[in-house]
């Protein structure tokens, strides 16, 4: 074991018919499927369709990071 880490960061779009919160858990459960070790996300872009005035559907860009195996 070394006494450092080191990380791979790729870009994930999520999307939910009910909130960002769960186009966001939709994405990471989706990457967490194939990706071990998943360690942090970060939100860099939210959008939406608008349909009868209202929210309809969100989708959320996340930059998300995780560990090297065995780093």
């Amino acid at each position: 074991m070394s006494d450092h880490h080191t990380y791979k960061k790729i870009e994930l779009v999520g999307s939910s018919p009910t909130s960002i919160e769960d186009a966001i858990n939709n994405a990471l459960a989706e990457a967490g499927k194939s990706i071990k070790h998943l360690e942090w996300f970060e939100v860099v872009d939210t959008r939406g369709h608008i349909q009868n005035n209202k929210a309809a559907h969100f989708q959320v860009t996340l930059k998300v990071g995780f560990r090297i195996a065995n780093s």
